[in-house]
């Protein structure tokens, strides 16, 4: 396996990401709907080309893909994901994301680096928020040293990076590290673009369904600093 500039390493031919991708190509492209797709790519913002499928339809499709294939390795994951980021339709990115939520728990903290290239390549929320929060969060979990790069992270000026860190401890309840999410809710506070002002409130109000004292009591201080998008994302079911 090759490895890029970047340090991510590069998708080798063969293996199982080869038969994963032959696969794939032909049961997706087989499915195809132009029409739908133009509808798709329009309300996407244009981020990619789709092919049109709705998500029932992919999921079926992605079953008969990976029908009696082998368990994938931490390699074969991160061939298949950087072998469909490839490819131009989203619906591959889909699989790819797919793919790797469903075998993060097989991967080490070597993965970190090929989800970063992944949400911030062909970026939207549409892959970003399920890398965040399905891919990065376990594996955060799992190797709790890797908080420093979260650290990283959210104060990187690539919106999308930020977003992730803000978003990967979004399914931990009660095992999430306030003091974190409040010091990156802060940290980002003062960001000019929507989508870093709406994951802050969404953070916060996923986390404030274990404790909405916590979070009632973090906005009132912060209010100041929170845009009020942030807030009232934040406050949605628990009032003011």
């Amino acid at each position: 396996m090759s490895v890029t500039g970047a340090g991510v390493p590069g998708a080798p031919a063969g293996g199982l990401a080869a038969t994963v991708l032959d696969r794939l190509t032909n049961a997706y492209a087989g499915a195809a709907d132009p029409a739908r797709a133009a509808a798709m790519r329009a309300y996407m913002k244009d981020v990619a080309p789709f092919l049109g499928l709705t998500t029932p339809v992919r999921r079926a499709l992605s079953r008969t893909v990976v029908a009696g294939l082998p368990r994938p390795g931490e390699a074969d994951c991160t061939a298949i994901a950087l072998r469909c980021w490839e490819l131009p339709e989203r619906e591959y990115h889909y699989f790819a994301v797919d793919y790797l939520r469903r075998h993060v728990g097989r991967c080490s903290s070597g993965l970190l680096p090929v989800t970063r290239h992944l949400i911030s390549t062909v970026s939207w929320w549409d892959t970003v928020d399920l890398l965040a929060a399905h891919v990065v969060g376990p594996l955060v979990a799992a190797d709790p040293a890797l908080t420093a790069e979260m650290d990283a992270w959210i104060a990187d000026d690539d919106l999308w990076i930020a977003r992730a860190a803000l978003l990967h401890q979004l399914r931990y309840k009660e095992r999430t590290d306030t003091g974190r999410l409040f010091a990156y809710c802060v940290r980002q506070s003062g960001h000019p673009d929507f989508f870093v002002r709406k994951a802050i409130g969404w953070c916060l109000r996923e986390y404030a369904k274990t404790d909405p004292e916590a979070v009632r009591v973090f906005v009132e201080r912060e209010r100041g600093r929170l845009a009020p998008l942030s807030v009232r994302e934040a406050l949605k079911n628990i009032g003011p």
